[in-house]
Parts: structure tokens; C-alpha cells; sequence
């Protein structure tokens, strides 16, 4: 069944090492691989919970470094991508059939964020829930007026101040359901480039980043205690980064 439009729908991983990408994930959140087309699908406990490749020869020519792409689900691929260009965004790749599996375009937001939207036939996104599998997105982003004017307008999303949080975060909604957030300004290290970043539940965070560090990840922050979890922010051993958390609750 498919996520409501406008909620992130996948995760996909672009690597240098997709072998090594494999065992890193799969010890670090039990994941297993099935691969089909130069593509790899990572799942938990038998469900989809993301995908993979190997970075083609013209991104790294182009310097596009490991990374992991957050998705949103549309209705019509087409018709999103051709109104983010009127938004002002960037298309990094126009919108295209991915394999019969749905329609999708890369997209450079205003601000300079990179995500992909999506528009499901067969494949509609992820199923897996629980530890080991995607639970939040941040974006960081120097102009978050401009940034929620965008979104707010392509993707219908809502934003508002997180609870009980006196930062400027802001939490993001699709209808009355949190789906990710916003960092404010101060929150952001001017040399870091705007980006969007994947959560990923775990059950024990500093045991989730002791692993991760005993198998050539790097950790960039944490792990900390905030009143929605305990975290981390984490590189894996190719360079792309993303985020573990522990989670309490969430307002």
C-alpha cells in the first residue's frame, strides 16, 4: 500500500562500494540484500526498507559523493517535477520510468537541499517498520522561510514549532501527521552544504554506534539525549552519512 502523497516513501543509497555497503548495513541493522538490474533492495525481516546502487561513472565524474536520497511519494511525476522548476527548484534528472517500479525525478530544492520524488506503480515504497528501519527526515537548510514556501507549495506540507523545543526546529506535517523537521539556522555549520538527512530506528543507539565504529564508520555527533530520543549522526565507511536514533516518544 502506498505512503499518502507527499510522505517519504524510500531511501536509497548511492555508493562506491556497493559489496561493502552490503555487509556494513547488514551487520549494523540486520539487513539482508536481494539484488536485480544493478540494483540492490535492502530488506528488513523480509519488507523493503531501502535500496542501493553503485555511483555510475558520470556522477563521479561530476564529484556527487556516497550519499544516501530521501523520497517523496506524488501522484504524478511529471506534473511535480515541471512545477518545482516553476518553484524555482533545480531538476537534476527529469522525470523518468524507473524499471516499470514508478516515475521519479531528482530535484535541487531553492535552497540547494537534494531529494527525489516519487510516483508508484509496482513498487510503492517501503513496508518495514521498527528498529533498522527509516522513522524521521531533517532538512538543513540556510533559508527556512524560502525552503518552507517550496515545499509547502509542491508537497502541501505544513510546518510548526517542535513542542517543547525553544531551538526554532520545526516540526513537518502531511495533514495531521508529523513526517520530519526542519533545523533552524543556528543549528547549521555555515561550511556544511544544505542536504536532507535519514533517520533510522535502532533499540539501543550506543550500542548501534559502538558497531558502527568497529566496522569503519565515523561519528560525527552524538551519541546525545534529547526528549524525543537518544542519537547519533553517523558516516558509514564509503562517506555517506546518516542518522540512528533511539526514540522515546515524539510529539
Amino acid at each position: 500500500m502506498a505512503a499518502p502523497a507527499g510522505s517519504f516513501c524510500w531511501i536509497e543509497l548511492g555508493t562506491s562500494d556497493l559489496a561493502a555497503a552490503k555487509r556494513f548495513y547488514g551487520q549494523l541493522f540486520n539487513w539482508s540484500a536481494r539484488d536485480s538490474h544493478e540494483y540492490t533492495l535492502f530488506l528488513s525481516d523480509g519488507r523493503p526498507a531501502a535500496g542501493g546502487y553503485t555511483l555510475r561513472p558520470d556522477q563521479r565524474a561530476e564529484g556527487v559523493p556516497p550519499h544516501w536520497l530521501l523520497y517523496v511519494g506524488v501522484a504524478d511525476a511529471d506534473a511535480a517535477a515541471a512545477r518545482a522548476g516553476e518553484l524555482g527548484a533545480k531538476i537534476l534528472a527529469p522525470a523518468r520510468d524507473a524499471m516499470g517500479q514508478g516515475r521519479m525525478a531528482v530535484i535541487q530544492d531553492p535552497t540547494g537541499a537534494v531529494f527525489a520524488i516519487w510516483q508508484p506503480l509496482a513498487h510503492s515504497g517501503f513496508s518495514a517498520q521498527g528498529p533498522g528501519t527509516f522513522c524521521w527526515a531533517d532538512l538543513s537548510t540556510p533559508d527556512p522561510i524560502r525552503a518552507g514556501e517550496f515545499y509547502g507549495e509542491l508537497l502541501g506540507w505544513k510546518f510548526r514549532e517542535a513542542p517543547n523545543d525553544s531551538s526554532g526546529y520545526a516540526h513537518i506535517s502531511v495533514g495531521d501527521r508529523a513526517i520530519g523537521g526542519m533545523l533552524p539556522p543556528s543549528a547549521r555549520t555555515p561550511a556544511t552544504p544544505p542536504h536532507w538527512l535519514a533517520w533510522i530506528a535502532v533499540a539501543d543507539c550506543d550500542a548501534t554506534v559502538s558497531a558502527a565504529a568497529a566496522t569503519g564508520a565515523r561519528i560525527c555527533a552524538g551519541p546525545q539525549m534529547r526528549n524525543f530520543g537518544r542519537y547519533a549522526v553517523l558516516a558509514d565507511p564509503e562517506g555517506a552519512f546518516f542518522g540512528v536514533i533511539a526514540p522515546s516518544h515524539r510529539a
